[in-house]
Parts: structure tokens; sequence; C-alpha cells
């Protein structure tokens, strides 16, 4: 009888021999008894430590789509109205469009709260909350283009696939709730421009990739599909569950650093547990009637009573899209435009900044709002095919415009820096986009340098090699 020397002997360790033995179940048992401890089982959404004590630790963004006018909502100038119809005694910044003369303001403002914030008629229920806001009047992007500002202010990069910073916040912080994701986009009627790229995990693993939720329906099996399986028992699910986790994690031994399928076995785990968190978290009925009546029963209303409650159950960031169909983007009829998407967002958001405060969450949750440039004080000429021959619209404007934040460690009340007389160029304390995600990195308690991701051989990090930390904003 011929034998095998000791050195053509396959070494079997104890995963190995647990894996092929009894077509497997031993390690089915290992994994169920070890739990999140198992080989192979570790989480990525486990709630883990910032570099150093955070002022916030959720995030909710209220995202106007399309670039919301700052002259119009958030920054008066009365020069417009002084120069109304003529031309502005400055230098014409470069716009995507040709522009005219001057564009007074329709909207009146007047200062509000004890702190004097001058607001927009068009906010009366935002404005209640004035001293609450931290309004920087001086942001300014790279482009006067929808696409690249958009992916810019959402993954910090206008042109190349990256993460974005919902991704990076649930790379950094996990999340406090393992039956929900830890990142979560809201958008009714479909995606906007750029679709899931604006949520994208980019070169992350997938597990740190936003939940896209269609809501603009009431129904949860709507809102959430398949998220109940009505033919079998939760248990037999389960049991299905676990075998299945065990044949992929047996083949992706041969296939380590797989990314797609990281992220489907981590979507086969969180859809098993979100059969009951989120069918909790998404009913708004189990509110009171009086808080459902704040926030408002329609579309913006709902999904901005959503986000309370997943932030209230511990996800980590939730991005609210507002303006999706008929976006904030009024090269045309801008007063009767701005004046219906702002009625359509005002109460909710008014609701959400008052519900925040009154249960003692605005101090940990970081509220943002604004689109991803603002528009021209000087109106826009029309052309062929562009706004039908009006003229009474603004163009783009990414050289300044207006965001404002609320709780999560900022100051209240507060105006950070400035656009010139007319509202056209940021020209105080000027805020780049990558100084606003720096900053709000930093309430989260991270260092924007040093929350990296090595990826193709580089340490990537969403401010990529920019971006500065704004402190005169942080409480």
């Amino acid at each position: 009888m011929s034998h095998h020397p000791a050195s053509t002997i396959p070494a079997f360790g104890r995963r190995d021999f647990l894996n092929r033995v009894g077509m497997g179940f031993g390690a089915l048992a290992a994994g169920t008894i070890l739990g999140e401890n198992a080989p192979g089982a570790l989480n990525p959404l486990s709630p883990k430590n910032p570099h150093f004590p955070a002022r916030a630790k959720a995030v909710i963004h209220l995202f106007m789509n399309g670039g919301p006018s700052q002259v119009d909502t958030f920054d008066p100038k009365p020069e417009l109205t002084k120069y109304d119809g003529k031309k502005l005694p400055i230098d014409y910044l470069k716009t995507e469009r040709p522009t005219g003369a001057a564009l007074k303001s329709p909207f009146s403002f007047r200062k509000h709260g004890q702190s004097g914030l001058e607001i927009s008629e068009l906010f009366p229920n935002v404005a209640q909350s004035a001293d609450q806001l931290c309004v920087i009047r001086s942001m300014h992007a790279d482009v006067p283009n929808h696409e690249p500002s958009l992916l810019l202010m959402n993954c910090g990069e206008a042109r190349l696939i990256r993460p974005s910073v919902g991704s990076w916040v649930s790379y950094g912080l996990g999340t406090e709730n393992q039956n929900l994701p830890g990142f979560i986009s809201m958008c009714p009627g479909g995606y906007p421009i750029q679709e899931s790229q604006n949520w994208q995990a980019g070169f992350l693993p997938g597990a740190y990739q936003g939940t896209y939720i269609d809501s603009k329906h009431k129904e949860i099996d709507k809102l959430i599909a398949n998220i109940e399986n009505k033919q079998i028992s939760l248990g037999a699910q389960r049991r299905q569950l676990d075998l299945l986790k065990l044949l992929n994690r047996r083949h992706q031994e041969s296939r380590s650093g797989d990314a797609q399928l990281e992220s489907r076995l981590h979507s086969f785990e969180l859809a098993y547990r979100m059969q009951l968190d989120a069918t909790d978290a998404f009913d708004i009925t189990r509110e009171p009637k009086y808080i459902r009546n704040l926030y408002g029963e329609d579309i913006h209303g709902r999904q901005t009573l959503i986000a309370r409650r997943l932030v209230e159950r511990g996800v980590r960031y939730v991005q609210l899209w507002h303006g999706n169909g008929q976006p904030w983007d009024s090269h045309d009829d801008l007063e009767i435009n701005h004046r219906r998407l702002a009625r359509q967002s005002d109460k909710a958001i008014g609701a959400l900044l008052i519900d925040l405060k009154q249960r003692g969450m605005l101090d940990d949750t970081l509220v943002i709002w604004g689109g991803e440039f603002g528009r021209t004080p000087v109106v826009e000429m029309p052309k062929p095919g562009s706004n039908a021959g009006k003229i009474n619209g603004r163009d783009h404007n990414h050289w300044g415009f207006t965001m404002w934040l609320a709780g999560g460690g900022v100051k209240g009340g507060h105006v950070h820096g400035a656009t010139d007389e007319f509202g056209f160029k940021a020209v105080d304390d000027p805020v780049h986009v990558h100084d606003l995600h720096a900053t709000i990195l930093h309430l989260l308690g991270f260092d924007h340098q040093q929350l990296t991701y090595r990826f193709a051989g580089r340490d990537f990090r969403l401010t990529d090699v920019h971006g500065r930390v704004v402190n005169d904003i942080i409480a």
C-alpha cells in the first residue's frame, strides 16, 4: 500500500474541517453560536467611535434639488431693488446662459427671533426657528451645471466615481440600529439627475451605499418593496438565510475583496432584520394626530416626519429630496415657482426643527438645507428652447449661494460670510463645498484628513486634498 509523504497531505484548519464535514453544518452551527463574532461575519455597520467627541451623531440633509435662489430666500439684497431693470455696476461673472439687467426679489424680507435673522416671506414656518439657524451666505462651488454640482455636493467630486457623504458617515460611524440601514435617501417620484450616484458607496464596501426610498407612497409595502414574506415564518426565513450565508461565505473565500458579493451578503441580512423595525419606523400612523398635523399630510410632510423617526431609531444619515419632478431650477416664472416650492416644503421643515428641539434631539442632530448651487441676481435672457421668451427668472450661479445648518453643534441665529452687494459672488469668508464637508465631519467627530479608505494604492477621503473646518460656525 502506498502512502503520500507528509508534505502532500492538505492541512485543514478548524474552519475548513467544519466546512467540509457533514455538508458544512458544523460551520453553520458555529456561526449561529458565535453570532456577529463568527469568522467572516463582522458587521460593517457596527457602531464605531469617531476620532474625538462629537457634537452630532446623525444628519438630516434637506436637498432642494435644482438650486434655490439665495437672494429670494436667506440673503436679502436691497441694492437689487435700486438697480432693478438696470445693468449692475460690476463685472459680470461667467454664467451658463446669457443674462441681462438686475432682477429685484419679488419677496419681502424681515427680521426674526432674538437674533434678528433676515428671512424671506417664503419661509414663515422655518423663520419661527430663526434662532436655531446658522446661515452660510458665502457658499461657492466649481461650475454652473447641475450634474457636476450635484455630485460635488453629494460626493465631494464632480466627475469621478466617489463615495457620497452619507456613505462616508456610515463608514466612519456605523449605525446604532442594526435592523435599519445606516444611510437612507428619500426622493419622491423617482431618481433625481445623476440618479443613484448621489447616494453611491463608490469604492467603499456596498454596505455603506444609501438605501433609496420612493417616498411618494403611503403604504409600507410600497415604500419598501417586499418588506414582508407572507409565505413563510420568520424562523423558517432565518434557517434559509443561515444556510445561504454559509454557502455564500464559502464561495467568497476564494474571492476575497469582492465588494459586490459582500454587499449582497449584507443586503440579505439587512432585509431579514428590517421586516419588523422598518415597518415600525416608516408607519407614521403611530404618531399622534397633532404631530402629523404639525408636519402636514402631503409627501414632504410625511417623508420629513419619517426622517425624524429614522434618526430617533439610530439611522446616521437621512437625505430628503425636494423638487424632484419640478425642481427649484427657476429659469423663468421665478416668483410663481419659488412660491409654490416653498409652500410645499416650509411647513414640514419648520415642524422638523420644532419637533427635534422639543424632543431634545436637535442638540445632536445636524440639519442641513440647500441645493447644489444658487441663482443669479440678474435676469436670464431668453433663447430658443430655453425659457420660452420669458424674462422673469434666474440662471445657475455657483459663484455665491446660501445654505443653512441647524443643531448638531453649530451656532444658532448666526450668519457666516457674505456675497457682494448684489448677491453674485461670495466675497467675505467664502466657504467651498469641500469646507462644508470638512465641517460636517468635524461636527460628527472626525478629522476629515484622517477619515480615509485605501483604494487603488491611494488613501482617499471625502474632501480629496482640499477642505478646511469652518470653526466660526461651531458653537
